[in-house]
């Protein structure tokens, strides 16, 4: 890679970055901190339109799904438009949707206004924001994506005994009115992400950056909507397999934690405390685990299997648990791994693709593991209306993650393979095409 082409490309690393990082880590509080916390609901739901444990389960896995299917649409939107006016589109579908969900009118309006325009809201927020943060930071892009989605945990302890709160003294339907109201904040978080300056006159911001051919000619990204040829990677095509499987795991245990605990007689106050401890140590897992990986003591796919792997075990553990005490410390552990496994998940797709490939294998990776959150809560809502158990549901979880972790040792082999060494020259390298971008081997 010539010295041109790499200061073209490089990230700031800091700077205004860091107002990035701060307006995504409010992002990630109003997005992905209220879905943790749709637990605290359920029952009011189920109650409320007297169906089965499967039936309401259905509502947390539309949002889910249609927050994984609006990926490539938010990637898309973001180079037509800008990440900043796509954050704030998704603010206002975001808060839309809690506030015709405080209707109560029926459950396939619930369906609708929490699943889909919840859902579509939180991705076209989610989305950009992470492109953002990736964007911004080279050297330190694991401990600023580590603090930038902590605003998730930080959020969701207030949330769990704020939303138990409101539920209490405005009913489950007004409590949703003021979330909607509070997610209309996204749209000031959404005001903050500024496009990166450009270096030089010849240079453009990273929405139409300057990339340079082989033949040292310029050429601009901005002609490239989306990659859809990444999925042929073989590489990638694993590791959103593993995705798969990941996500029909990730999205049970916050959403039957409350119900269960309730199931054992546990107060609605104490059971609400279950999430507030599970965020703090969701919290301390992404801060540990981000600090851990721009050590670059191992690589970011070998850590990942490991912290994958003990979750899964974790999880198939947890029904053992038969008091308030000892849900505590499962769910703490399931809370420190589980931040672990998000504070690098999202960051590895940069091992397996590049920079230059990231949004769209993002949007790809988003896209394809929807299928696991749509089908993973009802499946575990099934098991557990079968079994009469919630214990049911835990198991599923757990069985899914350790089965995930084979596919990342799988992906970690073919990405250490397929990796150029390094060379002392200044041979150019199309970085749109080749599978790991020479400018973020220091990342890998």
């Amino acid at each position: 890679m010539s010295m041109m082409e790499k200061h073209l490309t490089d990230p700031p690393d800091g700077g205004y970055g860091w107002v990035v990082v701060s307006s995504a880590f409010f992002l990630m509080g109003l997005t992905a901190a209220v879905l943790k916390n749709f637990g605290l609901f359920f029952l009011e739901i189920q109650r409320h339109y007297n169906v089965l444990t499967s039936t309401t389960s259905w509502v947390t896995s539309t949002t889910i799904a249609v927050f994984h299917l609006g990926a490539p649409l938010s990637s898309a939107l973001s180079v037509h438009l800008s990440h900043r006016a796509v954050i704030m589109i998704g603010g206002l579908l975001a808060a839309s949707g809690m506030v015709i969900a405080s209707l109560g009118l029926s459950l396939p309006g619930m369906y609708l206004s929490m699943g889909v325009l919840q859902g579509l809201g939180m991705s076209l927020s989610w989305i950009p924001a992470n492109s953002m943060v990736s964007h911004y930071f080279k050297h330190w892009r694991p401990i600023a994506y580590a603090i930038a989605s902590s605003g998730e945990c930080v959020f969701a302890m207030i949330f769990s005994l704020f939303f138990q709160w409101l539920i209490e003294s405005y009913s489950w339907q007004g409590s949703l009115l003021i979330i909607g109201g509070l997610q209309l904040n996204l749209c000031v978080c959404g005001a903050l992400m500024r496009p990166i300056q450009a270096k030089s006159p010849s240079q453009t911001s990273f929405q139409g950056k300057l990339v340079l051919d082989c033949k040292g000619q310029s050429k601009s990204s901005k002609g490239v909507t989306f990659q859809w040829s990444l999925i042929q990677r073989p590489e990638l095509l694993l590791y959103i397999v593993f995705a798969i499987l990941a996500a029909a795991g990730f999205f049970i245990p916050p959403l039957f934690l409350v119900p269960y605990a309730n199931s054992l007689g546990m107060e609605q106050y104490w059971a609400a405390s279950i999430l507030s401890v599970l965020a703090l140590a969701d919290l301390l897992g992404r801060l540990a685990c981000g600090w851990l990986a721009n050590l670059r003591l191992i690589r970011n796919l070998q850590l990942l299997t490991m912290v994958v792997t003990a979750l899964g075990v974790v999880l198939l553990l947890l029904p053992i648990a038969q008091n308030y005490w000892a849900i505590l410390v499962f769910s703490s552990l399931y809370g420190f791994l589980f931040g672990c496994v998000v504070a690098i998940h999202v960051t590895s797709i940069v091992d397996i693709v590049g920079l230059e490939g990231f949004d769209s294998a993002l949007g790809l990776f988003m896209l394809l593991r929807s299928s696991g959150g749509f089908v993973g809560p009802p499946a575990a809502g099934w098991l557990v209306d079968w079994a009469n158990d919630f214990s049911a549901g835990f198991y599923l979880s757990g069985l899914c993650l350790v089965l995930s972790s084979v596919f990342v040792v799988l992906v970690d082999r073919l990405v250490e393979k397929n990796k150029l060494p390094l060379k002392q020259s200044d041979s150019c390298i199309d970085t749109t095409d080749h599978p790991i971008n020479k400018a973020d081997h220091t990342d890998v």
